[in-house]
């Protein structure tokens, strides 16, 4: 479980979409895991509860807000990527994240 801590790309932004970089604070990890309880990382939004708009006028919304983890060059730390993981990611600068999922929606 991660928290947003700040929303990356601007002074003042409030609110992060799909594929905007957000620092995260992670808030529970497992005990053999990669990240511990209390660390800072940027992440890469995947999946937002609130609904994306597309150019065609349909709307793409997911049952819950989902990162993925991010290290210093900005490469996923994990090796999976559980459920799917919306079109606008592809777009974005997190080009590694695409085969990680089962899934593009």
């Amino acid at each position: 479980v991660a928290v947003c801590i700040k929303v990356l790309g601007g002074t003042s932004r409030r609110y992060a979409s799909v594929g905007d970089l957000v620092k995260v604070s992670i808030k529970d990890a497992t005990t053999r895991g990669r990240v511990r309880k209390g660390e800072v990382h940027a992440a890469v939004v995947v999946r937002t509860r609130h609904p994306i708009q597309r150019g065609d006028g349909t709307y793409v919304r997911f049952g819950d807000n989902s990162v993925v983890l991010l290290n210093a060059k900005h490469e996923p730390i994990g090796t999976r990527v559980f459920g799917p993981i919306a079109r606008e990611v592809k777009r974005s600068r997190f080009i590694k994240v695409v085969p990680l999922a089962p899934e593009i929606i």
